[in-house]
């Protein structure tokens, strides 16, 4: 049994009916999804990254082609957050419901891989994943279990085993612009969805803002759960302001054992 805060239970509980009434359900999430695993995000007051960095001096694209090495040394307190980290309630929760046909979609602004690593499917990593490195010189992909130990025990640059250039991880870095396939994926869900739940993200990033505006001017209804204020609390049908950690497991709890048909395939 999964206890919240009684301030939270019954919007919980409300967003758990909607879910159980819709047939296509698109889940979008954030840095605050992971944050409970033990990876930072980028702008919480004081904690946040780019508090301490200014991302275009480490994470453009045009800083990484001048002075890969000064990117690498950035990331490797990241990457060894990333690496150790295991999905959390959240995850684990919204893993369950895409399971049991509750869920039909998970976009996320993430790059950890967590969705993947607790057992949920369809899932478009809009920003890139770690998964995966590609050289800057032959562009040869590579799986990062391969060469990222070494990085990060090391603080060795990965290198391309055919040239010997640099590799970059598959990650968007400013500058860069999305997954194209990727990305057209995530707004056809949007447009098509019935209900869009957003979980753990300011929605402070674009494009990904906007897809929530998307899904709303299509028709769909719209829960936000996230510890801090968005711009789109004010047209959303359900918001709750505390930890997806507590709230999705609460929303799982309610809609399990519901009997309805499944969402509509991808």
């Amino acid at each position: 049994m999964t206890n919240g805060s009684p301030d939270n239970i019954e919007p919980a509980n409300l967003a758990a009916d909607l879910l159980k009434t819709s047939h296509n359900t698109v889940v979008l999430t954030g840095a605050g999804i992971s944050t409970p695993s033990g990876i930072p995000d980028f702008r919480s007051p004081g904690v946040g990254l780019w508090t301490r960095m200014e991302p275009m001096e480490v994470a453009s694209l045009s800083s990484f082609r001048h002075n890969p090495e000064e990117f690498y040394r950035w990331f490797q307190p990241l990457a060894v957050q990333v690496y150790s980290a295991q999905p959390n309630p959240a995850h684990i929760a919204l893993a369950k419901l895409q399971t049991a046909g509750f869920i039909s979609t998970i976009i996320t602004q993430n790059i950890d891989g967590l969705h993947t690593r607790a057992g949920a499917v369809n899932v478009l990593e809009v920003h890139g994943s770690l998964e995966t490195l590609t050289c800057t010189n032959c562009y040869r992909r590579v799986a990062s279990s391969t060469v990222m130990e070494k990085y990060i025990e090391h603080w060795m640059v990965p290198l391309c085993r055919s040239c010997g250039s640099v590799l970059k991880p598959d990650i968007i870095l400013y500058e860069e612009q999305l997954p194209v396939t990727t990305w057209n994926k995530a707004e056809a869900a949007c447009r098509e969805c019935e209900l869009m739940m957003v979980a753990g993200t300011s929605l402070e990033v674009m494009p990904s803002a906007k897809l929530p505006v998307q899904a709303m001017d299509h028709g769909a209804q719209l829960v936000i759960i996230n510890n801090g204020e968005t711009f789109m609390d004010i047209r959303a049908d359900i918001v709750i302001h505390a930890d997806v950690a507590e709230i999705l497991p609460l929303i799982l709890q309610t809609v399990l054992g519901a009997e309805r048909s499944p969402v509509k395939a991808e």
